[in-house]
């Protein structure tokens, strides 16, 4: 079933091409954002109007471009590039124009031909509607119809985004089950004009969804990452960025946070990732079980996949229909991760895209307007007040990949001027196996205080022990500079013991073993335990005879403590073992 879309009237033909940036004439209506078709005999190649000038227009194209010549017929859809929004979202595998890829596997094999588009949304499947509402309740957009269940989740039916004003109700369906395209309710407007409602809405994905009241993020996202959560936390609504170099561990840092972070929905797009990641993605998803729930983690995720070998238009789409996808279910009252790989991406095919329309450049021959476009893309997060009372968010947080792993590069900097939190990946940690290689000397959270005064009250020691191991990390970095020129006995004892400290803090508490079933994801409140027993140790006054002595503690210290990691929290071993450290710092 391909998508049959009301055309605007306008045509065209193409006078120019350069790559997938073609340049057409027309005839009639056209708008800036419209969808065009490029028709080649049965083929349409859709594609996005960039640019109008009087009566020419220039066309990026999502599609391969061969076989398009001077005089190729161009159609003009009189709607923007749009997203389906409803039931059937969840579990399911988009590329960035939204096409369901098992789908179209199915039906034309694993090598996609072009200009196949395919509905989001099931036409067939029925879905169980309970109306909430009732005729002559006036209701205006995003206030809920009825609900129906998808997975776990009571799906809103809501008034569409794009119906502005009040209606009044005058019928509603009652209980049963109905596809996505049948009539659900129906309403007046203020004028007296009758509206029919279906499940099925669209939006463009380029304009933010949101109604409500943004509010200032006040809970924490337990992400099970202890370097992310008690030194770099995010706040559910926030944003976060992970630059690092190649093979660093951006992408299995973004797989992490998408298995275990404590969410309701997680969206991932791979916009222009190897398509290596994403096969990963697929193959492991609906085999693991969400942590929080015991269900499979593809119930609450959207995969959106669009690899860097697939044109530089559609990689650019992707995020804006990841973006949409989230703010949709955002209005339902959820909590929603984003979780783009990798922006960098995104950012060259805008550079690929700009130098084919002779812009002028800015640094990096990247766009000028680069900045500003991230800037919109990462304001699109936040808390949302809710009619009702409800309250929704959207947390996003985007890898970035700088060549050479130079964050002084514009799209790092960009990036680092807008978000809440920057979790900088080192190839020194990387290399030497430690995961996550998250740099504790290099990262920052500006979330930090907020998440403090929220677990002050579940341990009263929590913001004086971030403080004081994140001062003894930087205090052992230089110790450990100095040690590298005059060697462990040309520093004095209490520098030696600072150094040892920061190690042991290093090792045993911020660095996690992804292969072992208890340390993978370590929640909060095991993590409450384990920063009582560190601040014990980071507050004691230890003394020792000789720099030999106080390695031989801390190597007994830093082996207990590490094997906590793997003992499950409520077992008689982890309990004996905790009492052996302590035992160890009060003798």
């Amino acid at each position: 079933m391909t998508i049959q879309l009301e055309h605007s009237g306008a045509k065209g033909t193409v006078i120019r091409a350069f790559g997938n940036l073609l340049q057409a004439s027309f005839d009639g209506d056209v708008r800036q954002g419209a969808v065009a078709h490029i028709c080649l005999g049965d083929i349409k190649l859709k594609a996005e109007v960039i640019e109008i000038a009087g009566k020419e227009v220039k066309l990026q194209v999502f599609e391969d471009t061969r076989g398009i010549k001077l005089g190729t017929p161009v159609e003009f859809d009189n709607h923007l590039l749009e997203a389906e929004l409803g039931p059937g979202l969840l579990s399911a595998i988009f590329d960035g124009l939204q096409n369901p890829l098992e789908k179209i596997a199915k039906e034309y094999g694993y090598f996609l031909p072009r200009g196949v588009y395919i509905p989001a949304l099931d036409r067939t499947r029925k879905w169980e509607f309970t109306p909430k509402a009732k005729v002559g309740q006036k209701l205006s957009r995003g206030e809920t119809i009825g609900t129906t269940v998808e997975n776990r989740f009571q799906h809103q039916i809501m008034i569409p985004f794009s119906q502005y004003g009040e209606y009044t109700l005058t019928w509603v369906a009652p209980i049963g089950s109905y596809t996505v395209e049948e009539v659900i309710a129906k309403a007046k407007d203020e004028e007296g004009k009758e509206h029919s409602f279906r499940m099925l809405q669209r939006w463009p994905v380029k304009n933010q969804l949101q109604e409500g009241i943004k509010i200032r993020p006040t809970e924490m996202m337990d992400t099970g990452l202890r370097v992310i959560d008690t030194q770099f936390p995010v706040m559910k609504g926030g944003t976060f960025c992970s630059p690092g170099p190649f093979g660093a561990g951006k992408t299995v840092l973004q797989h992490h946070l998408s298995k275990y972070s404590s969410v309701d929905i997680v969206i991932v797009c791979a916009c222009g990732e190897r398509a290596g990641e994403v096969v990963e993605v697929l193959r492991e998803f609906p085999h693991l079980i969400d942590p929080h729930t015991g269900e499979s983690l593809m119930k609450r995720t959207v995969i959106i996949c669009n690899t860097s070998s697939m044109p530089v238009a559609a990689r650019e789409s992707s995020i804006y229909l990841g973006a949409t996808i989230a703010e949709y279910y955002r209005q339902m009252g959820l909590s929603v991760l984003l979780l783009a790989d990798s922006t960098s991406r995104w950012a060259q095919a805008m550079r690929e895209m700009s130098g084919r329309l002779e812009e002028i450049p800015g640094e990096e021959a990247f766009p000028a307007y680069l900045a500003s476009r991230i800037a919109a893309f990462y304001e699109r997060s936040g808390v949302l007040s809710l009619p009702g009372g409800k309250t929704g968010s959207l947390t996003i947080g985007g890898a970035v990949s700088p060549a050479g792993g130079n964050f002084e590069e514009p799209v790092t900097q960009a990036t680092l001027a807008v978000v809440g939190a920057f979790l900088g990946l080192s190839r020194e940690r990387s290399d030497a196996r430690r995961y996550p290689a998250i740099d504790p000397l290099i990262s920052w959270s500006k979330y930090g205080p907020a998440v403090s005064n929220e677990l002050d009250a579940k341990l009263d020691v929590w913001g004086p022990c971030v403080k004081r191991t994140a001062r003894i990390l930087r205090e052992g970095d230089e110790i450990r500079k100095r040690m590298e020129v005059v060697g462990e006995e040309g520093v004095a004892l209490s520098d030696m013991i600072t150094y040892l400290k920061a190690e042991l803090y290093d090792f045993a508490y911020l660095q996690q073993n992804a292969f072992d079933k208890e340390d993978a994801y370590c929640p909060i409140e095991r993590q409450l335990v384990m920063i009582a027993l560190i601040y014990k140790i980071m507050q004691s006054e230890l003394h020792f005879t000789s720099h030999d002595e106080a390695r031989a503690f801390f190597l007994a210290l830093q082996n207990r403590l590490k094997n906590m990691n793997y003992l499950p929290k409520d077992s008689e071993e982890f309990r004996r073992t905790r009492q052996e450290i302590l035992t160890l710092i009060e003798g």
